[in-house]
């Protein structure tokens, strides 16, 4: 389920699969060295292990966001042959679509590659 600043994944984990419920809450935050940056906080539910992260990634590298969140997934028990964005591709779309729009991000816009080394990319 998506809603602007929000994308809530659930599966319940038929048969071999695993059970899991995951929150992506975000906005954007202004940092006076960096910029605007995109603030990310991951509240999840990984069969019945619960967990809690937030990372920033800046402006150039928001659209990362999913390879860090499946990143943290992973190193919370989700398995490594999953995607969480691959689950609900619309939804995680419309939420690309609104940090883009929150950041101010264009197709083509440069890239800070000293960004990809900060943000652990």
């Amino acid at each position: 389920m998506f809603e602007p600043g929000h994308l809530h994944i659930t599966s319940p984990g038929i048969a071999d699969q695993l059970a899991f419920s995951v929150d992506l809450y975000y906005e954007v935050r202004r940092d006076p060295a960096e910029g605007p940056m995109l603030h990310m906080r991951m509240v999840g539910d990984l069969a019945g292990k619960t967990f809690e992260e937030q990372f920033e990634l800046h402006r150039d590298t928001a659209f990362n966001f999913a390879s860090v969140a499946t990143r943290i997934a992973r190193k919370h028990g989700f398995p490594t042959n999953s995607s969480l964005v691959m689950r609900n591709h619309q939804e995680y779309d419309e939420m690309f679509a609104d940090i883009r729009a929150k950041l101010g991000v264009n197709i083509g816009d440069p890239i800070d590659l000293d960004h990809l080394e900060k943000d652990g990319l």
